[in-house]
């Protein structure tokens, strides 16, 4: 019953109303947000298969199998139609993959600290992938829906399974395309006839996705023989399906390098299912740029495409806009993370992004080293993405993202397509071994293959140095500077630690970026400005980076009036 009091009654009316339609507005949002299970053809479950333990660290399902090799780096062997390969993908790597979203969603959480803007992040990739599912293909829905089935039950308070596993397979698009949070700055190169040691083409890439290194740990490679298309292999991690470097029994390779892109407005598909399309259906270059020239995608991203049948690379430029396609029409070709077509190279977004940022820088340096490494083999291809220095080998210590290194890389990888083999590098990121596959050799077994320890390539020198060893020191304390600015994590660093963690890193812009960071924090405001103005007399990543530094010393300067006024 209404209260007598007019006033009353029209403000818990007014109240109840507004009330009404927010429940009825957020009841329609998650509706609206639903994604719809795909049409399956088969009635099968989790429960339909059990996995066999055959050793440690080894597992299998009928002809399907997992294990563990002696390099740290887990192998899958999977066949068979998309849902069932799925379900049996998950039951096979079920505990790989409740770790990676441990990992996932605990550095996201370090990120972004606040509970409140969690919920707001959770709201907004809900409603940015309302409609992610319908630019999927169904023959990738129904093998992503049957690995959902193996994910956690403790994260289902982010959503249902399937539907986490649909925004996992959009994280590489919208970290970067959300305000450039990072913008994974993956290098990339190949070259062919007389510029290689046995007149063949070859291929190598950084992948440099950094979510942790807990997230990095468990690298897991796939051997896929679907039950249409192409047999391929794809080196990520476990509940990826998508691929983000790959090469399939035709001699395709796909990998994939970001670049700049203009806010989005809603999700479309996922540049890594696209890969995937490309490597498990195309056998030439003109098929892979069929099928990327009708997908739909929302970030913009170059896929350099190797081809045996062509015998040649090029550069597939790709936005939410256009598409290009980049050929250099000789035997030498770089990416980083601009465009080099004619239809992006004069846009102002790729103008400013070469001007602003460190993809240019180490553009630059991979075609130095190309240079001078002519006729170059697979050691030596392993060797330039292993390289810590800039360009004409000027050393700016270590971490700098002007480098092919930055020390963060998920993976490195080399491919030699006419050959059907493939190098892929065993932690710490692409400083272990470079572990040698035989593609032709692993189906023709039916993935019942040993591994081929002559194509390894030894691991880096630089691991067993006294500067690695410091280098993880200063990564130690960085890490710490980083959770006490963003998530108020107790630090107090001495003037001797503070010195050590200098020391560790010397010559790069780094450590004093950090500290200046660390005493603005502190309102230390005079020992923040002269630790940023240490920084910007090093070499400095990019311009943005330059800026936001002197942004910094001038916030410090105006806390620091305000200080004095108020004292």
């Amino acid at each position: 019953m209404w209260p007598k009091n007019k006033v009353l009654r029209s403000a818990l009316k007014a109240f109840s109303i507004f009330f009404l339609v927010i429940g009825i507005l957020f009841g329609l949002f998650l509706w609206r947000i639903r994604v719809p299970r795909p049409g399956l053809e088969s009635t099968k479950t989790v429960e339909s298969y059990k996995r066999e333990k055959v050793g440690e660290n080894y597992y299998r399902v009928g002809n399907n199998w997992l294990r563990k090799n002696k390099h740290g780096i887990w192998e899958m062997y999977l066949e068979g139609a998309p849902y069932e390969r799925g379900l049996i993908y998950g039951v096979l790597a079920k505990e790989l993959m409740e770790k990676q979203e441990v990992h996932f969603v605990g550095q996201i959480k370090e990120m972004i600290p606040s509970a409140m803007f969690l919920q707001v992040l959770k709201g907004f990739v809900g409603w940015f992938n309302r409609d992610i599912y319908k630019y999927i293909p169904e023959e990738n829905q129904q093998e992503i829906y049957g690995v959902s089935q193996s994910f956690s039950d403790q994260f289902n308070y982010i959503g249902p399974k399937y539907y986490r596993i649909l925004n996992y397979h959009a994280a590489h698009d919208i970290g970067h395309a959300l305000a450039d949070l990072n913008m994974v700055g993956c290098t990339s190169f190949a070259v062919n006839h007389s510029l290689t040691k046995d007149s063949t083409l070859l291929i190598a890439r950084n992948f440099d996705f950094y979510m942790g290194d807990a997230f990095a740990e468990d690298k897991l490679i796939v051997f896929m023989n679907p039950d249409k298309g192409y047999k391929f292999a794809s080196y990520a991690w476990a509940g990826l399906t998508g691929v983000v470097s790959g090469i399939n029994e035709k001699g395709i390779t796909v990998t994939l390098n970001a670049s700049k892109s203009d806010i989005p407005f809603a999700a479309k598909e996922p540049i890594s299912i696209l890969a995937r399309e490309i490597l498990q259906y195309a056998g030439s270059i003109a098929e892979a740029r069929k099928i990327a020239s009708r997908s739909e995608t929302f970030v913009s991203e170059s896929l350099l495409i190797g081809s045996a049948a062509d015998d040649k690379a090029v550069i597939i430029e790709k936005s939410p806009q256009k598409m290009d396609m980049y050929d250099p029409g000789g035997d030498a070709l770089v990416c980083a993370n601009h465009y080099q077509s004619n239809a992006f190279i004069k846009d102002s977004v790729n103008i400013n992004n070469i001007r602003d940022t460190d993809s240019k820088a180490r553009f630059e340096r991979m075609a130095q080293l190309m240079g001078r490494s002519y006729p170059m083999d697979v050691s030596q291809a392993a060797s330039i993405l292993r390289d810590q220095k800039t360009v004409d080998d000027k050393f700016i210590g270590y971490g700098n993202a002007k480098l092919l290194n930055q020390l963060i890389a998920h993976h490195g990888i080399v491919f030699k397509p006419a050959r059907k083999e493939f190098w892929i590098s065993a932690p710490p990121y692409q400083l272990g071994e470079f572990v040698g596959y035989d593609l032709n050799q692993i189906f023709a077994r039916k993935g019942h293959f040993q591994s081929f320890d002559s194509l390894d390539i030894d691991r880096d020198p630089f691991l067993e140095s006294a500067d690695y060893k410091k280098f993880e020191a200063f990564k130690a304390v960085k890490q710490k500077i980083t959770k006490y600015v963003m998530l108020d994590a107790p630090l107090s660093l001495t003037p001797q630690e503070e010195k050590t963690f200098v020391a560790n890193n010397a010559q790069s812009y780094l450590p004093y970026f950090f500290l200046g960071e660390y005493h603005q924090k502190k309102e230390n405001f005079d020992r923040a400005i002269s630790y940023y103005e240490q920084a910007l007399r090093r070499e400095v990543s990019s311009l943005n980076e330059k800026k936001a530094i002197q942004k910094k010393i001038a916030e410090c300067r105006g806390k620091k009036l305000i200080s004095i006024d108020k004292n």
